[in-house]
Formats: C-alpha cells, structure tokens, sequence
C-alpha cells in the first residue's frame, strides 16, 4: 500500500500540478487579501475531472503553498499575506528594515518547511493509530465529536460567543435545504426545484471565499502608492549554523503549538502563530529584544503556522472534521471524488491515504525550492493592481462554478451566498464556523436520528457514552470560557471609558 501510494504521486502529471499548485499558492498567499482559503476554493472546480488522488495533491500543494506564501509580504511590506503570517510581521519586518530582509526571508522560508515536515510526521503516526481507535465510534461518539466541533470554532474564532454560534447555526439551517438524508422528506425548498437535492458544497464554499472577498477588495479604497520592496538578496539560506542550533528548542516547541492547535477543530494556523510568537517571547531570556527584529519571533510564527498543516489534516482524515478553514474546503474536494473521509477511509483506501502523506512530503520541498529560486517572480507580483486581479478572480470563480454541474444555478448560488459572506463580514459575523456547519449540520442531523432510533428515543443515551460525556462536557466548558472572557473584556472596555469621562 506503501509503494503503491508513493507511485501514485511519482508521475509527471502528479508532479507538474504540485509544482504549478504550490506557485499559485504561493502567489495567493504573498498577495495581500488574497489567501489560502481562496487558492483552494477557486481552484477545486479545475480538479474536479482529475483522478482522486491527482485532485487531492493538486490542492494539498495549493494548501502548503498558500499557507507558507504569507511570510513573503509579511516581511518585504509588513503585510500579512494571510492571517497565518500576521505575527511574522513583528520581527521580520523589522529586521528587513535593518537591511538584512535576505536573512528573514531565509529564516522564515526553512522554518517554514521544518515545520510542515514535522507536522507531516505527526500526521503520519498520529492518524492511522486515531482511525483504528475512531472504528469503535458510534453514533453517539459522531455526535458529540461535530457539536464539539462546532462549539469550539464558534466560541474560539470570534470575539462574541453569540455571533460565533450563530454562524455555525446558520451554517447547518443552509445544510439542511432539499432532501432529508434519513425519511427522503423535502425541507425549506420553497418551491425550487433546483434545491430539491440541496445546496452544492463547491458554489458554497466559492460564494464565502472567494466572491465575498473579492466584494471586500473591491469597495476598499484604492491606493495610488507605489509598493516598496525591501532588498531581498539571500546568501546561502541567510543564517549560520549557530544561530539555527539555538533555535532547536524555539522551533520544537512552536511546531507542537502548531500541530496541536491544528488538531482542535477549526482554529488552524491563523491562531497558531500568534499563540507560538506570544510562548516564544515569554519564554526568551530577553523578551525585551522581540518585535526589534530578531529571528525568535519569525522561526516561531513560521513554524507553528505551517506545523498546524499536518495537524489539521489528522481529525480530517481520521474523523472527517476539518482542522482549519482549508480543510473544510478540501474536506469538499474529497466529497466531490467520492471519498468520505473518516476512519475507514484508512481501512479501504489505504494506497489514497499514502498517496496524501507522499504529496504533503513532495509539495513542501517544492514550496522550499520555489520560494527560495523563485523570489524574485513572487515579489513581482505583489505590485501587480488589484483592478487587473478582480475582474480575472471574478471570471474564474463564475466559470469553475458551472463547469462542475453545468447548471447556471450554481453560479447564483455562488453569488448568493457570496453576499452573505461579504454582509457577515461586515456586521463582524465569523464566516469559518458557518462553512463548518454547513459541511458537518448533515452528520449531526444523521448522528442524532441514528442515535435516537437506537435509543428508542432516550435522550440520555447521547450522554452515557464516557467519549460522547466527555466532548459535550468540553463544549460546555468551552461556551462558559468564552463567556467569562468577553464579561471581562466588557468590564475592562467599561472601566476604561469611565476613567476617560472622568
């Protein structure tokens, strides 16, 4: 299964559209506003008449490439290319600023891939022992897993648990439109015949991704600045030998953040590098030195970002449960090649499975070389005007759309829920935790009546399960966590307006 899965990505049409997805990536993630969510979702309707396991590299190398392309314009313009690189701001730039923007570039570039590799190892072993002990899951154990989910991203991703929770809400109300899974009956159809089968996961995931940051991008106002690169010549990989030996226990511990925060449902590497940057400060014997341009801070948040890869990827492929917002998305692509992810999925199709660690593995040395030979074509783009970007965007996320089903209805779908994103954005509503509901509302509606017709109806059957106890007994502690931090943050913001009035 081993072999088999390794030949299965050593061909040169596997190998070409690694290296073409881990550019495009690469190219998302350095342009401001444009991020890995989007590469991904734009580009899932390309795979869709590839074989499964070409599909699947092709947007995996998108995924790497995305997440990894956001230290580029994090250092050279201290703009976080996505949110994964937002603390690689705080001392890359500055060090870029002392005129040695070739050795933070060189830093982040190799933590970058350190990191990923570790996490691919964890992955590795991590997973298929997951999957062996997920067999035993039943229908209660399902449930209580995707309301965890749920729960978790909504209270943890956004500043108000209301707003969070909702989102997810909302999320399994639109999973919910068509045909009943168990009883066939039809729900909130209105008529249509076209929702009868229910909304498509592709012009969804495209709609709040894609559109609705275009529609961002599009009404925000334009900048007739010219963009200032800092010099960015690298020699050798920018760092000595003593100076990467003393960052083996920086880098340890910030891949661990990453690989755990990536495992928790939803959060991914957007959290992760914040969490590692803010541990490596408190954990320096001079903390006073971070956020002047020092390579602590950049080893740090490069690592975690990109470790929270391979651990996203672990609840994906052992449970079905995204890790982070891109797995949901690929999470889509695996569903639209027929592959349901979860623990059987390692049973079946183990040779699939191999074929993924294989191409996480080929895709991050490419993320390594082309980022490292092909800096200067990146940097190119950064300059390249957002009035040329939105109209091609555009085009391409109407045209993938219909190309899958070849129904126009997708594409207005697409639009539709491309408003609704763009409206959540604005009226501060969390868009990840509605993607995941909207993706896991099925297996917690069939989890729940599956659960029930069990029990003939006994509710506290879904908590005599000690694993079902103990994730619904986390979700509440997490709702009450998240309560007590914003009543704080309430009462310290009404503090603070009462001193001023005084």
């Amino acid at each position: 299964m081993v072999w088999e899965g390794l030949m299965s990505v050593l061909t040169i049409e596997s190998l070409l559209y690694m290296v073409i997805g881990v550019a495009i990536g690469i190219i998302f993630g350095a342009i401001p506003g444009l991020t890995a969510n989007m590469a991904v979702a734009l580009c899932l309707p390309l795979t869709y008449k590839m074989t499964p396991i070409l599909g699947i590299s092709t947007l995996i190398a998108l995924y790497v490439g995305g997440i990894s392309g956001g230290l580029i314009s994090a250092i050279l313009l201290n703009i976080p290319g996505t949110p994964a690189s937002v603390a690689t701001t705080f001392d890359g730039a500055p060090l870029a600023r002392k005129g040695e923007a070739g050795k933070a570039l060189g830093v982040a570039i190799c933590s970058s891939f350190a990191g990923t590799m570790l996490s691919i190892g964890a992955l590795v072993f991590i997973a298929p022992s997951l999957a062996r002990a997920a067999l035993r899951f039943g229908p209660y154990e399902f449930f209580a897993i995707s309301l965890f989910s749920l729960t978790l991203l909504g209270t943890m991703i956004s500043d108000s648990v209301l707003k969070g929770i909702t989102s997810a809400v909302f999320g399994v109300c639109a999973s919910l439109v068509g045909m009943a899974p168990i009883g066939g009956v039809m729900r909130f159809t209105f008529g249509f015949n076209e929702v009868a089968t229910g909304f498509s996961i592709l012009p969804v995931l495209i709609g709040l991704f894609a559109i609705s940051e275009i529609f961002n991008m599009a009404i925000s106002p334009p900048t007739s600045e010219k963009v200032e690169v800092y010099d960015y010549h690298i020699k050798g990989f920018g760092f000595s030998l003593a100076e990467a030996k003393s960052q083996i226990g920086n880098f340890l511990r910030s891949a661990l953040i990453g690989i755990g925060i990536g495992i928790l449902p939803g959060i991914g590497g957007g959290t992760s590098n914040i969490v590692a940057y803010s541990v490596a400060k408190q954990q320096s014997k001079h903390p006073e030195k971070f956020g002047t341009g020092i390579i602590d801070g950049i080893v740090a948040s490069e690592t975690a970002n990109n470790a929270s890869i391979g651990g996203a990827l672990i609840p994906l492929l052992t449970l079905g449960i995204p890790g982070d917002t891109v797995t949901a998305i690929l999470l889509g692509g695996l569903m639209i090649h027929g592959i349901s992810p979860g623990p059987l999925l390692f049973k079946n199709q183990a040779a699939l499975v191999y074929g993924i660690f294989f191409a996480l593995v080929i895709a991050t040395f490419v993320m390594l070389l082309l980022e490292y030979f092909g800096m200067r074509l990146f940097v190119k783009v950064l300059t390249v005007p957002q009035y040329i970007l939105l109209p091609i965007i555009i085009v391409l996320c109407c045209v993938g759309t219909f190309g899958v089903n070849h129904r126009m209805f997708d594409v207005w779908v697409s639009l539709f829920f491309g408003i609704i994103g763009f409206a959540m954005t604005k009226l501060e509503f969390p868009i990840p935790p509605m993607l995941l509901g909207f993706i896991l509302g099925p297996i917690v509606e069939v989890n729940l009546i599956r659960g029930l017709m069990y029990s003939q109806g006994d509710v506290t059957a879904f908590i005599k399960s000690p694993i079902a106890a103990a994730f619904h007994l986390v979700s509440v502690l997490a709702v009450i966590f998240t309560v007590r931090r914003d009543l704080k943050k309430r009462r310290a913001k009404e503090e603070v307006s009462a001193a001023d009035l005084q």
